[in-house]
């Protein structure tokens, strides 16, 4: 899978959460703290599954799991590691 992919991609809150190796409900956390934004389509609506449930693109998921992860570190007085 290269980037194009996960760009393109878009995940629930459940398939989010096995990718990023948490539960789903730190999925929602993340969303309702602002970490994860909600994919948007081109005029700027919220995408949703057919029965409701919000969607996220792949490399928001990614973003949100390595910013909150390292937020974590530097709570518990761990130093933050920044890798690219």
């Amino acid at each position: 899978m290269d980037l194009s992919d996960l760009q393109s991609r878009l995940w629930t809150a459940q398939e989010a959460a096995e990718a990023a190796g948490v539960e789903p409900n730190t999925v929602r956390n993340w969303k309702y703290r602002g970490h994860l934004p909600q994919a948007r389509t081109e005029s700027g609506r919220p995408m949703t599954t057919p029965a409701g449930q919000p969607l996220f693109r792949a490399t928001d998921v990614i973003r949100a799991e390595r910013t909150t992860r390292a937020r974590a570190r530097r709570t518990y007085g761990m130093p933050a590691t920044t890798t690219v």
